[in-house]
């Protein structure tokens, strides 16, 4: 009671302090950061007026989401900034360096292939997934890590780069095949290395109808002349190249390249799509969902900026939707691309959406038509360059609210800092490829939903149907162990939770085993069921409605007497014996241990399967750690000189056993250990 009112007191506290600062907030544009009661920055936004922005999260009423931000907020700071441009790329910097937890964070999207010309005295041509400083020329992304090594493939058969990381002593097979200089060998001159490079840089930049016109040529050249096996590779080379591009299907005529963002926002989540248009082609999309806290459309800018962040492969032009796509309870292109897969006789319907939106731009016609003229580009883009502007009214009338800053001004910041065209379409072929990322946004955020929910009724039901197999009435809670050593050594054990039919991973516990000695199962069994349930009596922890061993009836039998004769607690005990191939074959319970009778296929036998495959994936993982200390440990302390104080120094400088084997003796002496002690060191860890 005491805490809760200290809790409301230091609530009431904070207030008083931000009501205060917030009468001092500025007319200017910037970034502000909301901290918690540690201290912590949990959110970072920008605005174009701080003060009005600001005061906007302690006035009026917020949604769920974004009262469960303002319920942590105990303090905040602001960063005034020049222009609104400024402000993007500060809001972009904070939120990578502290990594706020209201905010959207960009975590796995940094992982699509890039193709990439080395900057080096003799070049290469590299598939990548990290993007670097490092003054090369990146191309991409493409759509997964097959399309860039195809077209890498396709690359090197054509223009003859050096294909060895570390360059050989003498030429290798790809110079007598025409696909290498040979720089090992012969002296290349730079403006050869140069023209390579911006053949490649033409071709993968939308120029390989040019190439193909150039091959197209010398193939007949060397037809005239004779030279058939020459013509020949110069046909297979147009054919690779028509393989790849014709994969490519939705088109325009332009043969720019673009990336197509839309979003879609429902019960706090969030999902951005991204259509790449890559030679005037789409060549594939991609969907983030991800929950969030603030304005959509902020969170959504903040989410673009961090994507573009530190990326030097820029598209020619940016399309962003004029506003976020509001989920509703009837969807209808959900709906249709559900009957459509029904009557096709389709598993996946994300590849019945797929069709439907290709479907439709078909019966859009111009949209996407190859025919579509240069003179109808422009003049979409003039109308929609009259447009982008919001009125001084509307903008005005957004500051006093407080809301959300409006796209165009965020459009005009991001295409400031880029260098990049960034577009607002309202209307014509450009809105209809907004409008086509925010149909496919809408359809991934709503089947989410349904996964979410057909996931939850599977694992809940399958919990209750296991109950009621082993006599349970209700059967939430599971809790599930399993030892590991070998041959008696480094002896551990692991339990993991269930709850549910879920995993509850923050709940899962590692045990080093203390008393037991050697390899007894059964000993061992004892020593950590008697720890974990102690414990649980005496802090009042949740009591599991199942307990399940790894074995059969000894394990069991191991269990049972602990609980009951050591402890005074009756939970059911149940054993998942493996096969011979170390599959889970049965279900034993009780005491006398008997099988229960569960269908292979049912999924209860998978939930099992799923406890048991988990447990053993703790416990092995945790021996592993353990046996792999040890060995350092023991490797170490043998060398005359080295204790546990010094094991510990080179450990910590190092980071490993190998990274030791591999330094210099010069390597040693910041640590103060001299040149003696060092080639000791060094001596005794290579003859190991």
């Amino acid at each position: 009671m005491d805490s809760h009112m200290d809790l409301i007191q230091e609530q009431e506290q904070a207030m008083i302090n931000i009501r205060n600062k917030l009468a001092l907030l500025p007319d200017l544009s910037g970034c502000y950061l909301m901290k918690n009661r540690e201290g912590t920055i949990i959110y970072v936004g920008k605005a174009k007026v701080l003060k009005n922005r600001v005061r906007s999260y302690f006035t009026g009423s917020h949604d769920g989401k974004t009262q469960r931000l303002v319920a942590d907020i105990r303090d905040f700071e602001y960063i005034v900034t020049g222009s609104n441009m400024e402000a993007l790329i500060l809001e972009c910097n904070l939120i990578k360096t502290h990594q706020p937890k209201y905010n959207v964070l960009l975590k796995d999207d940094k992982t699509f292939p890039y193709i990439k010309i080395t900057n080096e005295a003799h070049p290469r041509l590299e598939v990548t997934r990290r993007i670097l400083k490092d003054k090369a020329k990146y191309f991409g992304p493409y759509p997964n890590a097959f399309a860039a090594q195809q077209t890498k493939k396709l690359l090197d058969r054509m223009y003859p780069l050096r294909k060895c990381k570390v360059m050989p002593k003498e030429v290798c097979l790809y110079y007598h095949m025409g696909q290498c200089l040979a720089p090992c060998e012969f002296e290349v001159p730079q403006q050869s290395y140069d023209e390579i490079k911006q053949e490649i840089s033409k071709f993968l930049s939308g120029g390989h109808e040019e190439i193909k016109k150039e091959l197209q040529r010398k193939m007949e050249e060397a037809a005239e002349d004779l030279y058939f096996e020459r013509a020949k590779e110069l046909r297979d080379q147009i054919i690779n190249i028509d393989a790849l591009m014709e994969k490519q299907k939705i088109t325009m005529a332009d043969a720019k390249d673009r990336d197509v963002f839309g979003f879609a926002v429902d019960k706090g989540w969030m999902c951005v799509q991204i259509l790449y248009m890559r030679q005037g082609k789409m060549i594939e999309r991609h969907a983030s969902v991800f929950p969030f806290y603030g304005e959509p459309y902020n969170d959504f800018m903040s989410y673009v900026t961090q994507y573009y962040s530190e990326n030097p492969a820029m598209p020619q032009e940016i399309m962003l939707p004029v506003e976020e796509v509001i989920v509703d309870e009837e969807n209808d292109v959900q709906d249709e691309a559900v009957d459509h897969a029904e009557q096709a006789g389709l598993d996946d319907s994300e590849q019945a959406t797929s069709e439907i939106m290709s479907d439709r731009v078909a019966e859009e016609g111009t949209a996407y038509a190859v025919h579509t003229t240069e003179q109808s580009v422009e003049q979409a883009e003039a109308a929609n360059a009259s447009e982008e502007a919001l009125t001084n009214e509307q903008q005005d009338a957004q500051a006093e609210s407080g809301e959300q800053a409006d796209p165009s001004s965020s459009a005009a910041a991001l295409q400031q800092w880029l260098g990049v065209k960034v577009l607002i379409p309202r209307r014509g072929l450009k809105k209809q490829m907004t409008t086509m990322a925010q149909d496919n946004a809408r359809v991934s955020l709503d089947e989410k939903f349904r996964l979410i929910e057909r996931d939850e009724e599977r694992t809940s039901k399958a919990a209750g149907n296991l109950g009621q197999a082993i006599g349970l009435e209700s059967l939430e809670r599971i809790e599930a162990f399993d030892n590991s050593n070998i041959q008696g050594t480094n002896p551990v054990s692991a339990m993991v939770v269930f709850i549910d039919g879920k995993p509850a991973r923050k709940e899962y516990r590692k045990y080093k085993v203390r008393t037991v000695e050697g390899s007894d199962d059964y000993g061992t069994m004892r020593e950590v069921i008697r720890r974990r349930y102690e414990r649980v009596v005496k802090e009042n922890l949740p009591m599991p409605d199942l307990i399940v061993v790894d074995g059969g009836k000894g394990q069991i039998s191991a269990a049972t007497d602990v609980l009951e004769n050591e402890l005074g607690l009756f939970i059911p005990v149940c054993g998942l014996v493996k096969d011979s191939k170390h599959r889970t074959s049965q279900l034993m319970v009780g005491d006398p241990a008997e099988p229960v009778n569960l269908a292979r296929d049912s999924q209860e036998f998978y939930l099992l399967q799923r406890i048991q495959d988990e447990v053993h994936r703790f416990a092995i993982t945790f021996h592993r750690e353990q046996r792999g200390k040890s060995m350092i440990t023991s490797q170490l302390d043998s060398i005359p000189g080295i204790g546990d104080k010094r094991r510990k120094l080179l450990l910590k400088h190092f980071g490993s056993l190998k990274k030791i084997r591999e330094a210099s003796v010069d390597d040693f002496r910041q640590l103060g250990i001299g040149d003696k002690l060092a080639k000791q060191i060094l001596d005794a860890l290579k003859e190991e």
